[in-house]
């Protein structure tokens, strides 16, 4: 069975994208960077850009965002962003 992210995104009106995903990208402060399952633990700044969620068998989803911040735990994605 083939492991995947559980992705939450949030903004301060609601939630924006809850679901699955192999993948996710982030605009990070410093520099993109890439979630793939088993990530180490981290939580990063995130700037303006696009959020993209790569779902396993559907389209990709993608977000613009101005920026938020972000954690990565456990396969589990939580992230806080203002669109």
């Amino acid at each position: 069975m083939k492991e995947l992210l559980d992705i939450h995104i949030y903004t301060p009106e609601g939630v924006v994208f809850q679901g699955k995903a192999v993948s996710a990208k982030f605009p990070g402060a410093k520099g993109s960077f890439a979630v793939l399952p088993q990530h180490a633990p981290i939580i990063s700044l995130l700037t303006a850009g696009k959020i993209v969620c790569q779902q396993e068998e559907q389209p990709s989803v993608e977000i613009s965002i101005k920026g938020g911040f972000v954690e990565v735990k456990k396969n589990v994605i939580s992230a806080c962003v203002e669109v």
